[in-house]
């Protein structure tokens, strides 16, 4: 008996049973089941709880979830305490069941749960209510955190604030109070008491910076050491270069690199030819697919971890170092393996020809980002590399680039541009300044330039109806738009309806020098979907483009070195390798996740550095002021995002003002007869309270003689947009 088969037939015995739940004695009796197939009942019911299709309830029995007013999914949990639980098939429109904070019972972030929804909950805003009544099956709970004392008890605090709860630890395990940890969680049965875990490695002082990075790589389960066998593959392979008879010979051609000023490995490099009134650009990209071969050990170890984490003070490659900064990365002056993607652009800017091939180069120049700058806006700059040809080469190159943004926009793609924040340390993981990293004409260069190969890559694996892994970007979901507008407008803006791309493309370039132009982007992208590896859907949405791959990071995005693959086999070429639909499936989904990952740790990792930085400062006895902009206007205070370190907190109310402030929910504003408070109004402030555990801050008014109040005198709601 398939088990597809049973299935369908165990939901349709449940949707016959009038909403009584079976036991599985009984669906065996209903299916007329024996032997063997009754084995196979058990593992089907097992897998169909996990996928949320049917429920576990009251002593073993079975139903249907929605009849059943109960919803299975994995457990998300924000730093409020509250969660929110998805079903893995959720449809178009349907929204996350909210959990409060005290509905949790015993259910971790990450567990799979059964949530019995309730009805006559209050109108949160945030959908459909419900109370955890069952834990399915328990994620991965290995948790970073703090070991430390209450009387004779040990417990350890988590580092991640979404965990509500200590955990009780029976032994030290040698570590030490203070110390921070690695647990593994090993049970939790009564909400009433801590959850019980173990400690399994000693990380360091939790007071000292330099166990950051490496907390955050445990947290997240990152991979920050490579197996002998793979660093074994790298050293044999790393010198295996191809005749150049073989391939198409670029090397004495003009080919350059751009890359940020700290970057070792570099894998896309490019040129610019006039051939009368057509321009050829050469998008020319490391050939990785020639040195790491399907399933030999380098190509699992890059699988597993699927991409390169990026880290403020530590790059955890996807590929070692041999071949990612080394025989991989195009590097000047040196003879490198090319997967080149050439391009006839005409006058208008239109691409009438294209054409790809395997080939060598040898770049001529590793400019920064900062060199091309230069050259861009007429200044100088040290770099010997920097020739009069380059300069030409470059000039050429921004042109095209800038014909190319002008036309996208024109098809009303999203500028949504938000600064990079570049965080330096001392080497010891500590903080010690921020730089925030522009969009400016050089950054735009190398960003167009990569957005046309990896389109005409998915374009022409399109044209030869080859599947592939798409980078697909969804339309935003009506609810969210929704949600969006109605934010922006409590904020004073007037977006008009974002449902049409020409009024969000609109609406978004009209911020973009607005104080509240970061929040805004930042708003927006949360509103949006998330891009994702597909080998289903194509499209990008933000990029505003039919077809789009990812073709041009093999050093580091595994999709891309299975994008080179796919295109090598078209060209029957050295590397090239076919899948199918369903390797490529579990391709993106593994891809898509290993990025969020990566993402989060990122993320993290730069908010934890900030945290201590502002810690050291109010220690240090420091009062210094910063520049802030209020983002959102609540009764008891406001909270300010600061424009330099890009991090909110708290200014409490009695802090804004010696007379009593209104709180107008509709506006969104605090008022008096002097002074009304918005988002979007200036503010100065400094540290009052750094709470590392909660993640919070708090700030106070700048005590200074000439600053000006927070909010505009005698104004309403500002208008904008």
């Amino acid at each position: 008996m398939k088990k597809e088969t049973l299935e369908s037939r165990i939901i349709a015995v449940l949707t016959q049973a009038n909403q009584r739940p079976l036991s599985p004695q009984e669906l065996a009796g209903t299916l007329q089941l024996r032997g063997k197939q009754r084995g196979t009942l058990d593992s089907v019911l097992n897998t169909m709880v996990l996928s949320g299709h049917i429920v576990c309830i009251r002593k073993g029995r079975y139903a249907l979830g929605a009849e059943a007013d109960l919803v299975t999914g994995k457990l998300v949990v924000v730093r409020s305490g509250n969660g929110f639980v998805d079903p893995p098939e959720k449809k178009p429109g349907q929204s996350s069941v909210f959990v409060p904070a005290r509905e949790m019972g015993t259910a971790l972030p990450g567990d799979t749960v059964v949530v019995r929804l309730n009805p006559d909950a209050p109108e949160t805003g945030m959908g459909p209510s419900g109370k955890i009544i069952r834990v399915v099956e328990r994620g991965r709970h290995d948790i970073v955190g703090t070991l430390r004392t209450t009387g004779r008890f040990l417990h350890v605090v988590p580092l991640a604030p979404v965990y509500g709860q200590s955990f009780y630890v029976a032994d030290t395990s040698g570590a030490k109070v203070g110390d921070r940890v690695l647990m593994r969680f090993v049970n939790w049965d009564n909400k009433h008491v801590s959850p019980e875990g173990e400690i399994i490695e000693v990380i360091g002082r939790a007071d000292d910076p330099s166990t950051d990075t490496l907390s955050i790589i445990r947290q997240h389960h990152l991979a920050d050491e490579f197996p002998v066998d793979v660093l074994q593959e790298a050293e044999s392979v790393s010198e295996r270069m191809e005749l150049p008879g073989k391939r198409l010979d670029l090397r004495q051609d003009l080919i350059i690199t751009i890359d940020p000023e700290r970057s070792r490995d570099f894998d896309d490099a490019l040129s610019l030819q006039i051939d009368g009134d057509f321009r050829i650009l050469g998008v020319h990209i490391a050939d990785v697919s020639h040195f790491v071969t399907p399933d030999s050990a380098l190509d699992r170890e890059a699988y597993a971890r699927g991409t390169s984490v990026y880290l403020p003070d530590k790059v955890l490659p996807m590929l070692p170092e041999q071949l990612s900064n080394g025989i991989c990365s195009l590097n000047p002056n040196k003879d490198r393996l090319a997967f080149s993607v050439m391009m006839r652009v005409d006058a208008k800017g239109q691409i009438t020809e294209r054409w790809f091939a395997k080939s060598i180069i040898c770049s001529k120049a590793r400019l920064t980002y900062a060199d091309a700058l230069a050259v861009l806006e007429s200044r100088t700059t040290e770099n010997p590399a920097v020739t009069r040809d380059v300069k030409t080469l470059l000039k050429g190159l921004h042109a095209l680039a800038q014909q190319w943004r002008r036309a996208r926009f024109a098809k009303f793609a999203l500028d949504l541009d938000v600064p990079e924040v570049d965080i330096t340390t001392d080497g010891g993981g500590v903080m010690t300044g921020i730089t925030r990293s522009e969009n400016d004409v050089s950054h735009q260069l190398v960003e167009e330039c990569m957005v046309a190969a990896n389109e005409a890559v998915a374009a022409e694996l399109a044209a030869r109806h080859i599947p592939g892994v798409a980078r697909f970007h969804a339309e935003p979901k009506e609810e969210k738009l929704e949600e969006l507008t109605a934010m922006l407008i409590s904020m004073g803006y007037k977006p008009g309806d974002l449902r049409h791309r020409r009024n969000f493309s609109t609406f978004l370039k009209s911020v973009k020098d607005d104080p509240l132009a970061h929040h805004v982007y930042v708003a927006v992208l949360k509103s949006m979907n998330r891009a994702v590896y597909s080998a289903n859907e194509t499209g990008h949405y933000g990029l505003a483009k039919t077809y789009y791959s990812h073709f041009t990071s093999p050093i580091r995005r595994y999709p891309d070195l299975v994008a080179h693959r796919i295109l090598g086999a078209c060209l029957k070429a050295s590397g090239g390798e076919r899948y199918t639909k369903a390797q490529l499936e579990t391709i993106s989904l593994h891809a898509t996740q290993r990025e969020e990952t990566a993402d989060l740790a990122e993320r993290d990792l730069t908010e934890i550095m900030k945290f201590r930085y502002l810690e050291q400062e109010l220690k240090g006895g420091e009062r210094k002021v910063y520049d802030a902009v209020v983002v959102t206007v609540t009764n008891y205070g406001v909270f300010v995002e600061l424009m330099e370190l890009q991090i909110q907190g708290m200014v409490h109310v009695s802090e804004l003002s010696n007379d009593f402030l209104r709180y107008d929910r509709a506006k969104g504003t605090l008022s008096n007869r002097d002074v009304t408070i918005a988002p979007g109004a200036p503010i100065r402030v400094h540290v009052i309270e750094v709470d590392f555990d909660a993640r919070r801050l708090t700030f106070g008014v700048a005590p200074t003689e000439d600053a000006e109040p927070a909010g505009d005198k005698k104004k309403g709601n500002r208008s904008r947009g």
